[in-house]
């Protein structure tokens, strides 16, 4: 009777050894997954849904804050669509915070090579091609109003014109910004 006591007391010693190792190496593998997210993938699955943005260098009211549906992703920006209707094209790199995520997140290179590729750049030669007046914000807070011309590796140069009004040659003033100053980006 004793050895059988003695058996059993060491095969629950040793289940629950290996219970502990196994949920150690569970959580082990969790943190190290958790390591491989990019932003993008954490944001991927509130497309649609409802959040809070907080950013650099945007002015009014609630300076630096942009509360709306999530629309759209890309490698390094996103498109939100504020509570006004209007959208606003945000590079991630002036993102401060994101409010209102829940825990779910994509797996990363879930977007493929395509989706991959759609950075910035790809956008804003989108925006150039269809000739839209827009405003920038830089990062100081300042604005920038007309169209771009052009979309370089590291700029855009923008046709300067007032709001509202169309590009005219003799109403314009050349204007580069380094692509790392855009803070927001707002189609008129």
């Amino acid at each position: 009777m004793r050895w059988e006591a003695l058996f059993a007391d060491l095969e629950a010693q040793w289940d629950a050894a290996e219970a502990a190792e196994l949920s150690a190496e569970i959580a082990d593998r969790s943190r190290r997954e958790i390591g491989y997210l990019r932003l993008v993938d954490r944001l991927r699955p509130a497309v649609g849904h409802r959040l809070r943005f907080d950013i650099t260098g945007q002015p009014g009211p609630e300076r630096g804050v942009i509360t709306g549906r999530l629309l759209a992703l890309g490698a390094d920006w996103l498109l939100a669509e504020d509570v006004a209707g209007g959208e606003a094209l945000v590079p991630f790199s002036s993102l401060l915070a994101v409010r209102g995520l829940r825990g779910a997140a994509a797996h990363p290179g879930h977007e493929g090579r395509v989706g991959a590729s759609l950075d910035l750049r790809h956008v804003l030669r989108g925006v150039a091609r269809d000739r839209s007046s827009c405003l920038v914000v830089l990062s100081d807070g300042r604005t920038v109003s007309g169209t771009i011309d052009r979309v370089g590796v590291d700029f855009v140069d923008l046709a300067e014109h007032a709001p509202g009004e169309f590009r005219r040659p003799r109403a314009v003033e050349a204007c580069t910004v380094p692509l790392a100053a855009i803070v927001l980006l707002r189609r008129n």
